[in-house]
C-alpha cells in the first residue's frame, strides 16, 4: 500500500460514532419559553452543569441548548484523555499558581475520583479505564524533563515510574523513544459514549434540551436573562454559557481564547501479534515529551489512535467546517506514525477527523460572571477538558449561586488570562511562536521570546 493512500479512503468522521445507535433529535426551541437555570451548549461543561444543577435544584425547570446535535462539537472529537488534573498537568500548576499548587493538584485528582463515581451512580458505560498514561522521550533533553517531571511529581505525592530500556519496551517498543515516565493514575474513556450517557441522564432527570438552536444574542431586561434564538427566546434568571471554542457570545471573551485546529487518525482493527511487536499490549495511553506532541491511545477493537502534533490557526479566528479535514496534517500523522511504530508501517487508517480546541494563553480554562452575577462562564480548556470540564460545571454552578467555596476562591479560575492581540499580530505571534517551539523540539534551545512568556504565564500549546 502507498503511504499515499494510507488515509485516503478513511471515514471523515470520529471513531467514537462507530457502533453509537442514531439518537433523534431533541425538537428545537419553537417558541419563546422560560426557565429557571439555561445552559448553552451541549458539550461535557453544558451536559455536566445540567446534571449538576439538577442535583441541587430536584424541582427546577433546567433547559440547555445546543447549536447542533450534543456532543458533536469538541467533545465528540478529542483522544478521550481524562486526566487527573484541571491544572494541565503538576508543572503548569507550580509555574503559574506556585501558592496553590499543591490545592490544584489535590482537587485535580480528588475531580477523576469524583467523575469515575458519578458513572457508576449515573449508569453511564464509557468505558473508564484507569489504565495509566506513558509519556515517552525522543531526545535526550526530552529524558532530563521526564527526570524532572519524577520528582516534581513525587514532591506531590504522585507515582510515577521512570522506564529505559527494556522496561521500555515492556511498555512501548520503538526505536524513536528512548524513555519513558508511566503515570497509574491516568484514565481512558470513550467520548461518544461519555456525550451519550450524559445526554441520556439528563433526560432522564427531566432536563429539557433543544437541539439544532443557535443562540444568537445575549441580554439583561427586567432582572432575567434573555437568550435570542432564530425562531424564540429563552428567558431564565440564571444562565452558564458552555460554548468553549465557538464563538463566545459575550465579546469581552473574544480575545481570551483561540480555536486551534487538531487532528487525529485511526488505524484498521490490529492483531494481537501486531500490537505485540510494538511493546503496547496495556490499555494505556501514550504521550510525547514534545512542544509539538503526539497522543496516541488504543480503542476497544485495538485499533490505534494517534494525534496531535499540528495545531493550526487560521487568521482571523476562522472555524469553517471545512477545516476539520487537512490533507497536509494527515499526511504528517501517518509519516510519524510510521517513525514511530516502523513495523506497522503499513497498516491502513480507517477514521480521519479534526476538532477545535478552545486555547487560552495560560493553558488552563478560566470562569467567571457577568450581568450582575446572573450569568457564569467556562472557557479554555487547551485540550485538558474531558476530566476539567466537570470541574468546570460544578464551579459555574457555585458562581450562580453566589457561594464562596474552595473551587471560587482558586486564583487560576478568578483570573482571566492574558488576551490574544488582534488581527494580523494575532496570527503573526501564533505563527513566530510555533516557529520556536518546533526549533526547541529540534535543538533542546528555549528561545529569548518563549522565556519570556514563561516569565509572564503566557504559552501556547495543542
Amino acid at each position: 500500500m502507498s503511504q499515499s493512500s494510507r488515509f485516503d479512503e478513511a471515514s471523515r468522521f470520529p471513531v467514537w460514532r462507530q457502533g453509537l445507535p442514531v439518537l433523534a433529535a431533541c425538537p428545537a426551541l419553537a417558541r419563546d419559553t422560560t426557565a429557571d437555570f439555561a445552559i448553552v451548549g451541549g458539550g461535557f461543561v453544558g451536559l455536566w452543569s445540567a446534571l449538576k444543577a439538577r442535583e441541587r435544584w430536584p424541582d427546577a425547570r433546567i433547559v440547555l441548548i445546543e447549536a447542533g446535535r450534543c456532543g458533536e462539537a469538541a467533545s465528540g472529537r478529542n483522544g478521550g484523555f481524562c486526566a487527573p488534573s484541571i491544572s494541565h498537568g503538576v508543572a503548569n500548576a507550580v509555574g503559574r499558581w506556585p501558592k496553590e499548587a499543591e490545592s490544584l493538584v489535590r482537587l485535580g485528582r480528588q475531580n477523576l475520583d469524583e467523575l469515575e463515581a458519578d458513572l457508576g451512580t449515573y449508569g453511564i458505560d464509557a468505558e473508564f479505564q484507569r489504565s495509566g498514561k506513558l509519556n515517552v522521550a525522543a531526545k535526550p533533553w526530552q529524558v532530563d524533563g521526564l527526570r524532572a517531571m519524577k520528582d516534581l511529581y513525587g514532591a506531590f505525592g504522585v507515582d510515577t515510574q521512570l522506564l529505559t530500556g527494556q522496561a521500555l519496551a515492556e511498555r512501548l517498543d520503538s526505536p524513536h523513544y528512548v524513555a519513558g515516565l508511566f503515570e497509574p493514575n491516568y484514565a481512558l474513556v470513550h467520548p461518544g459514549k461519555l456525550v451519550a450517557g450524559l445526554r441520556a441522564a439528563c433526560l432522564a432527570a427531566g432536563i429539557a434540551i433543544h437541539e439544532n438552536t443557535r443562540v444568537t444574542s445575549i441580554a439583561r431586561r427586567d432582572g432575567q436573562i434573555r437568550l435570542g434564538t432564530p425562531e424564540a427566546v429563552l428567558t431564565a434568571p440564571k444562565v452558564a454559557l458552555a460554548t468553549n471554542a465557538d464563538l463566545p457570545l459575550l465579546r469581552r471573551l473574544r480575545p481570551t481564547i483561540l480555536p486551534v485546529f487538531d487532528y487525529a487518525l485511526v488505524t484498521e482493527p490490529l492483531s494481537d501479534e501486531q500490537l505485540r511487536s510494538v511493546g503496547w499490549t496495556g490499555q494505556y495511553g501514550i504521550a510525547d515529551s514534545g512542544n509539538q506532541f503526539h497522543y496516541s491511545r488504543k480503542t476497544a477493537d485495538n485499533r490505534i489512535l494517534w494525534g496531535g502534533f499540528d495545531a493550526i490557526y487560521h487568521r482571523g479566528g476562522r472555524r469553517d467546517p471545512a477545516l476539520l479535514d487537512r490533507e497536509q496534517t494527515f499526511a504528517t500523522l501517518q509519516a510519524n506514525f510510521s517513525a514511530a511504530f516502523p513495523a506497522l508501517s503499513d497498516v491502513r487508517f480507517d477514521y480521519r477527523w479534526g476538532g477545535i480546541i478552545d486555547v487560552s494563553a495560560r493553558m488552563t480554562f478560566f470562569a467567571g460572571t457577568a450581568f450582575a452575577g446572573q450569568v457564569a462562564y467556562a472557557l479554555g480548556f487547551t485540550g485538558q477538558g474531558v476530566s476539567a470540564s466537570r470541574f468546570a460545571a460544578l464551579t459555574m454552578l457555585d458562581l450562580i449561586e453566589g457561594k464562596q467555596t474552595e473551587r471560587t476562591a482558586l486564583r487560576m479560575l478568578r483570573r482571566r488570562p492574558v488576551p490574544f492581540p488582534p488581527e494580523p499580530f494575532c496570527d503573526m505571534a501564533v505563527q513566530w511562536t510555533q516557529r520556536d517551539l518546533a526549533r526547541e523540539d529540534e535543538t533542546g534551545r528555549r528561545s529569548r521570546m518563549l522565556r519570556t512568556f514563561d516569565r509572564l504565564g503566557v504559552g501556547f500549546a495543542s
